[in-house]
């Protein structure tokens, strides 16, 4: 089972891309949902308020994948889906290409907007720090106070990533768990007949 996917760690500083006097500026950033999609558009548009076009494509997710193309505007199929096209290129995720086009005065036709959008993201995400990630899944173990050294025991021996606790009367650790491996960390702790072990995301 494949459990990890690319992305891009960090936005990117703007690249340009001149054609026929038009200037292309391309942006990457790492996204997780649509309202920071949006967000990112805005605030691009009110850095380059006076340019034509603000044309993107976005793709969010692992197994559930999401993905938008926009030509703002340009002819159809011209702007998004090149960009886009860079994307899946780069096989990324979770990532989002703005490029700018300040209008030059000269008419690029189809063919060279295709060139245009598609080149200016690719040099977006040739400067952009990528990097491989895994994909987790979210469990969590109650447990008596008496069960404490078991529990810990067993999150030290196989490394888990504890991401929340709670020890009180009825104590509760949420972890994380890389994917490949949930069904055998389940089956440890399930091992046990005092622990109750779940997964809470997918």
């Amino acid at each position: 089972m494949k459990d990890t996917y690319k992305t891009i760690i960090k936005p990117t500083e703007a690249v340009l891309f001149k054609d026929k006097n038009s200037k292309f500026f391309g942006y990457a950033f790492p996204v997780e949902d649509e309202y920071i999609v949006k967000l990112h558009i805005e605030n691009l548009k009110k850095e380059h308020h006076s340019a034509r076009h603000w044309c993107y494509a976005y793709q969010i997710g692992t197994f559930e994948i999401k993905y938008r193309v926009n030509d703002d505007g340009e002819p159809n199929n011209s702007a998004g889906i090149p960009i886009y096209g860079q994307i899946q290129s780069f096989e990324l995720t979770n990532v989002l290409i703005v490029v700018v086009r300040y209008f030059g005065g000269a008419k690029l036709g189809v063919s060279g907007l295709i060139n245009a959008y598609k080149t200016t993201a690719q040099l977006a995400l040739e400067n952009a720090l990528i990097e491989e990630k895994t994909v987790n899944v979210i469990m969590e173990v109650h447990f008596e106070y008496a069960h404490m050294n078991t529990v810990m025991r067993i999150v030290k021996e196989h490394q888990l990533n504890i991401t929340k606790q709670d020890f009180k009367l009825d104590c509760r650790l949420q972890f994380e768990v890389r994917l490949s491996e949930s069904d055998m960390i389940l089956n440890v702790f399930k091992a046990y007949h005092e622990l109750k072990v779940i997964q809470i995301n997918d």
